[in-house]
């Protein structure tokens, strides 16, 4: 009798970057600056709001689209941030995790044949997302070293089957962020079609410099066509709840729903009826961006040290730094041996390509404490 075989749907990824250099890293008791995650501790207010909603018995399942109590601070925030008209009930889905919402997002709307276009180096669960969906992506490079978006290129890539447009402010993993032109652009490749936008704006607090975060959610002809995926994990420091909220017009929404219902009933109850409480603290979101500033600002002072050299980083947890003055290696081959040999882990850009490119750049997390950036550079400084 012959054995089920199973016709991989993602024949050619494997274990992601992430949890390679994580596992590397653990193995050879680096520090770990290659994952997005901060080894300081959240806000021990939002713990205890946590931990009394337990004690208060909201440990049951919430409505399928969320706490409806955090869906309404959610549209105040959004209507006092962005002047946007965002109705709590039709409009906002709570989801387990920012990229729980992209993969939704991307399942609602595409169908096998249907285009995506890309820009890399892109965060990695964007393409194996299209592909499971049967969908194609059409992959855009941004602009080396700026990494901004060719906006010529992008209009040569439209055709009669582009369906949908992927954007990320800030980047993960370059720290670039979109600008009043890029939205203008953005608006004349749309007009008038059928594309839709998925917009990932997890770091949406985490920008710095004084620029403004350009969301989908300013411009009521974008939205009209956008999901737009946000992260309380990126936040509140507390990546490992897995929660954060999609927005979107309410046909979209509909939509959505029907994908997101038999892949998650309801998300984690207790979290959410404490940030219903947490997220009105205006402050704690108003800072963060300088907060997180300042640690990028400190890390890239000490970096001044070491043979390793800054591209600009105007958002997120990260920051590019090349290396043409310290060795011609690949970036991958660079990244574990200086995981190996000097204790501190990183990711290679290329990682976030398809294709083989490779500008000699590694991505830094700096979101740690002052202790870890200084312990790290002091390993580094000794890179050779």
């Amino acid at each position: 009798m012959a054995s089920p075989t199973i016709h991989s749907k993602l024949p050619k990824v494997g274990t992601t970057i992430f949890t390679k250099m994580s596992m590397l890293a653990a193995e050879y008791k680096a520090i770990n600056l290659g994952q997005g995650f901060p080894d300081f501790m959240m806000n021990p207010d939002l713990i205890a709001l946590v931990n009394k909603s337990m004690q208060d018995g909201n440990n049951q399942y919430v409505h399928m689209n969320g706490l409806l109590s955090l869906r309404e601070r959610l549209a105040e925030k959004m209507a006092d941030l962005y002047d946007a008209n965002i109705h709590p009930d039709s409009e906002i889905t709570i989801t387990p995790g920012g990229t729980y919402a992209i993969y939704t997002a991307l399942t609602t709307v595409l169908r096998p044949g249907d285009e995506v276009i890309v820009f890399e180096p892109a965060y990695d669960s964007y393409i194996p997302n299209i592909i499971i969906n049967g969908a194609i992506p059409v992959l855009i490079p941004l602009s080396f070293p700026s990494y901004s978006i060719n906006w010529q290129l992008v209009k040569e890539s439209i055709t009669s089957k582009t369906k949908m447009i992927v954007l990320n402010s800030p980047n993960n993993p370059t720290g670039s962020v979109l600008s009043s032109y890029d939205i203008e652009q953005l608006r004349s490749v749309v007009k008038n079609t059928g594309i839709f936008i998925l917009s990932d704006e997890v770091y949406e607090h985490l920008i710095f410099d004084d620029l403004r975060h350009e969301t989908m959610l300013r411009y009521p002809d974008l939205l009209e066509r956008s999901f737009v995926c946000f992260s309380f994990g990126k936040t509140y420091h507390c990546t490992g709840w897995k929660l954060g909220y999609c927005v979107a017009p309410q046909p979209l929404m509909n939509e959505f729903r029907k994908v997101h219902q038999f892949n998650c009933f309801s998300s984690h109850s207790p979290v959410q009826f404490a940030l219903s409480e947490f997220v009105q603290q205006k402050e704690q979101y108003l800072q963060l961006g300088k907060t997180i500033q300042q640690k990028r600002d400190y890390f890239q002072s000490l970096m001044q040290q070491t043979k390793f050299t800054a591209l600009p980083s105007h958002g997120s947890y990260f920051q590019l730094y090349r290396y043409e003055g310290l060795s011609e290696e690949k970036d991958m081959d660079l990244s574990v041996r200086i995981t190996k040999q000097y204790g501190v882990a990183t990711i290679p850009v290329s990682a976030f390509y398809t294709g083989q490119k490779d500008d000699r750049v590694i991505r830094f997390c700096f979101a740690k404490k002052q202790t870890t950036l200084e312990e790290a550079v002091n390993r580094l400084i000794k890179c050779g």
